[in-house]
């Protein structure tokens, strides 16, 4: 097993860190350069910072947002939010953004994955796939793909889409499940397992992180190459050397922790 990664993430609307309960309901968490600060002296592995009100109002990333935390920022820097094509992707890597995230718009036009990759090279592409789970006998798929910041079904199974965007040049897969996302009740184990073993690209978990425990599962029961956490960070209720201290007793490995 390679190291695992533990990555807060940082949902901004209007510059200001926020946290709801399946995308909806935000609440004001923090500033996000001093979240930045804060995580980076903390042991982040890397740090996600996803422009969550961005597609759906129909812009691109604020850059000044991603500028400020890019000053401070001292590990790989990920950026999605309102990023519509290979110009927007350019304009985020020449303020020193590591990796860009694209969900939406992938969905929209999934040549966009395999342009990306072969401009800017596939360990710079994640590929956000947020879901949601359908009843049994529903006429949507079992696991489904949603965009536009988790409010339009797609009618596209989540694993068919992984398989798909690993295959256009995705470097990574960052997967959230709605239903999980905020509750603190942990990760959707059987979607973020079921994606993991579809494909060979690192999956990152997230949505649900409440307890330490959850964050095991994750990597023994779902497979996943990460963990991404937001509210139990935000919040104080878990620091991320607790984290990995955790993980590491528990026998894995982690990254940045011999």
């Amino acid at each position: 097993m390679k190291p695992i990664k533990v990555i807060p993430c940082l949902d901004i609307k209007d510059a200001r860190v926020v946290k709801g309960i399946k995308f909806v309901n935000l609440r004001d968490a923090r500033d996000p350069v001093e979240a930045a600060i804060c995580y980076c002296k903390e042991g982040a592995d890397e740090l996600a910072f996803l422009d969550i009100a961005a597609t759906v109002e129909t812009r691109p990333t604020k850059l000044e947002w991603v500028k400020r935390v890019a000053r401070v920022v001292t590990v790989p820097f990920t950026v999605g939010g309102g990023i519509r094509n290979l110009e927007d992707m350019q304009a985020l890597f020449d303020l020193g953004v590591s990796k860009v995230s694209i969900n939406t718009a992938a969905v929209r036009n999934p040549d966009l994955i395999k342009q990306a990759s072969q401009k800017f090279g596939k360990e710079r592409i994640v590929v956000a796939i947020d879901g949601k789970k359908n009843p049994e006998g529903s006429n949507a798929p079992h696991l489904e793909v949603l965009i536009s910041g988790g409010n339009e079904t797609t009618g596209m199974d989540i694993v068919k889409w992984a398989k798909r965007v690993e295959k256009l040049g995705a470097g990574e897969i960052l997967l959230t499940s709605k239903d999980a996302d905020g509750t603190k009740e942990g990760y959707d184990l059987e979607m973020t397992r079921a994606v993991a073993e579809a494909v060979s690209i690192p999956v990152v978990a997230s949505g649900g992180a409440g307890k330490l425990e959850h964050l095991y599962e994750a990597v023994v029961k779902a497979k996943v190459a990460a963990v991404l956490c937001a509210s139990v960070f935000h919040f104080g209720e878990i620091s991320i050397n607790e984290a990995k201290a955790y993980l590491k007793e528990k026998g894995i490995p982690v990254f940045g922790v011999n």
